[in-house]
């Protein structure tokens, strides 16, 4: 054992022997290993690593120089600390996508093992080479379910895009509801369908795009008058 221990020790030694500290103390990357680094002092090199997932920025000006492995530019610095997965995370620290590869609008933020799942907004995948949510044809990925673009109703987001008053394209765009005056519905970015309504007492107002009183929108003048069964029609009330 004690042999062991005193190979290892020299392997360590041989190691930091080979790197050689620049004149000025500080922290130096290694050149083959993106997740090393040497701390020198007084030109004495003492290698280190980063948490388990972060990897070595020798361009960031502040102490702590290990950030997101989609922040740095390792270039010819490939090799890596083997991993230490926990759970879900593959490595402890970092964010990676869903363990179940179809799932692609849903992926996790490591922290020291522990682990929050995120869900990207609507009709957005994670691209985990940018650790950021993006647009699918952006991301890539292969096999990922698609997402219900219809309501149980039958209403589906219009494939031409929205414009407002300047011309400029609507991201959520929003549509009154055919039959009902209090309902009207969303499409976030313009793909996924959303069934809402206005608070008691409003109506949507399409021409403003937003619930808006009775006397305001044509057609929906009496909707509160009377009130029984459903709607089956704009009629200005419910029959």
């Amino acid at each position: 054992m004690l042999i062991f221990f005193v190979t290892i020790c020299l392997v360590f030694t041989f190691v930091e022997s080979q790197f050689k500290c620049p004149a000025k103390d500080g922290q130096y990357e290694d050149p083959r290993q993106c997740d090393k680094y040497y701390e020198c002092v007084d030109g004495i090199p003492t290698s280190k690593l980063c948490p388990d997932g972060l990897v070595f920025d020798p361009l960031i000006r502040k102490r702590n120089k290990c950030d997101q492995a989609f922040n740095v530019d390792c270039e010819d610095r490939t090799e890596l600390q083997e991993p230490q997965p926990k759970g879900v995370c593959p490595r402890l620290n970092g964010f990676f996508p869903h363990e179940d590869p179809a799932v692609c609008n849903k992926f996790y933020n490591c922290i020291q093992g522990e682990h929050t799942e995120i869900t990207c907004t609507a009709g957005l995948h994670f691209d985990e080479y940018s650790g950021t949510c993006v647009w699918p044809d952006s991301a890539g990925r292969q096999g990922c379910n698609a997402l219900s673009n219809t309501l149980k109703d039958g209403f589906k987001c219009p494939t031409e895009g929205q414009k407002d008053a300047n011309g400029n394209l609507v991201i959520h765009p929003k549509f009154a509801h055919p039959t009902d005056c209090q309902r009207f519905y969303v499409c976030l970015n313009g793909a996924e369908p959303r069934d809402l309504g206005c608070q008691v007492g409003e109506v949507y107002n399409e021409e403003s795009q937003r619930c808006d009183a009775p006397e305001n929108v044509p057609g929906c003048e009496d909707w509160y008058k009377e009130e029984s069964t459903p709607t089956v029609g704009k009629t200005g009330k419910k029959n």
